[in-house]
């Protein structure tokens, strides 16, 4: 969740971070101290609201009736990121004394992945299901941060604005559904831990792969991989975009919809992209390697047709084989030299026999 910049030793960046409070915070002066302008933008939020730094706060959970409208609605999104944050999150956290939260889209927390330490009570008040985590309840805190910024967040002790919520380090990304609303927010937080920046990069890493599996979970008939010319679809940094059999997208990540300028609701997709639909159903039946589609705006995408493959999980449904993204690219660079092979060979660094063979090979 930002923060301020530049590596420091521990002592000195609490103490950067404790002179920026004294000055936004009690006496409401700019500083030189350089602090990110979102995390001041929540503070003034605060202080508008009336709250002050010195108050206690409480951990409160929702209503039971809240509790459970919220737990039904955030199924989905529990299913999707249940695998993501145990293939990821859980190993890469594992010695790291952080945890995951997952919330809604007002900060309730809907599921909570560990390790944690039960006997600490900072971790008792939040890894809670039906917990109140928004910046309404608690101030700011990556939760809230990163649903109101709509990016991922960094935040570090006593960069939350509650003198009680200076114990959490945290990192946040938003989560955003199939059909591009902010539907939640993933959180990984420590309590007293050694600062952890890099954890906005493996949040937002693994945000995008959740999302990546919403999309696939939406029933489709047709999956597309989009990326730019000069890469190979295949890959977790894709566009997806779920079609239904008139070809009308019925869910797309956000790559996607800033690849091809979509706003919801979706449209159909011969509204998007230059080509009859019978075209896209055509490359998935026939396997077709990646190719170069036009867009109405005059732009060009890298498009993979498949559809989706019954019984199998989200992310495995939108699995590229290598060999299949190995010849995509092998094509793709005997395009581009005009259908010289032996150009196309140097370009790669392998011999024109590789190029032939592999040009054989379904």
């Amino acid at each position: 969740m930002g923060t301020l910049a530049g590596p420091q030793p521990a002592e000195t960046r609490l103490q950067l971070i404790e002179r920026a409070r004294r000055h936004w915070l009690f006496e409401h002066t700019p500083t030189l101290v350089p602090i990110e302008s979102w995390i001041v933008a929540s503070w003034q939020r605060c202080l508008d609201q009336g709250r002050r730094p010195h108050e206690r706060v409480t951990f409160d959970l929702v209503s039971a009736a809240r509790q459970r409208q919220v737990m039904q609605a955030s199924a989905a999104l529990r299913r999707a990121a249940a695998p993501v944050i145990e293939a990821t999150l859980a190993r890469a956290m594992r010695d790291s004394g952080y945890f995951a939260l997952l919330t809604d889209a007002d900060g309730v927390v809907v599921d909570v992945h560990g390790p944690l330490q039960t006997s600490d009570r900072h971790v008792q008040a939040i890894a809670r299901v039906g917990v109140d985590l928004s910046e309404r309840a608690v101030g700011t805190t990556a939760i809230g941060a990163a649903l109101a910024e709509r990016m991922p967040v960094w935040l570090h002790r006593g960069e939350h604005f509650f003198e009680d919520t200076a114990v959490y380090s945290c990192a946040g990304a938003p989560l955003f559904g199939p059909h591009g609303a902010c539907i939640g927010m993933l959180d990984l937080t420590g309590v007293l831990t050694p600062e952890r920046r890099a954890l906005k990069h493996l949040v937002a890493v693994a945000a995008r792969r959740i999302e990546n599996a919403l999309v696939a979970a939406e029933p489709h008939a047709l999956l597309l991989r989009l990326t730019w010319p000069g890469h190979v679809p295949g890959d977790e940094d894709d566009g997806l975009v779920a079609l239904d059999r008139e070809g009308t997208i019925v869910a797309a990540n956000r790559t996607a919809a800033d690849m091809l300028d979509l706003r919801a609701p979706w449209p159909h997709v011969g509204d998007v992209l230059a080509l009859p639909v019978g075209e896209l159903f055509d490359a998935a039946r026939r396997h077709r390697s990646p190719w170069e589609a036009p867009t109405w705006s005059g732009l060009r995408l890298m498009v993979l047709a498949h559809p989706p493959v019954p019984g199998a999980t989200a992310g495995a449904a939108a699995a590229v084989p290598l060999r299949s993204r190995e010849t995509a690219l092998i094509r793709q660079a005997v395009a581009e030299a005009g259908g010289n092979v032996a150009e196309a060979a140097r370009r790669l660094g392998i011999s024109r026999a590789t190029v032939y063979r592999k040009l054989r090979q379904r």
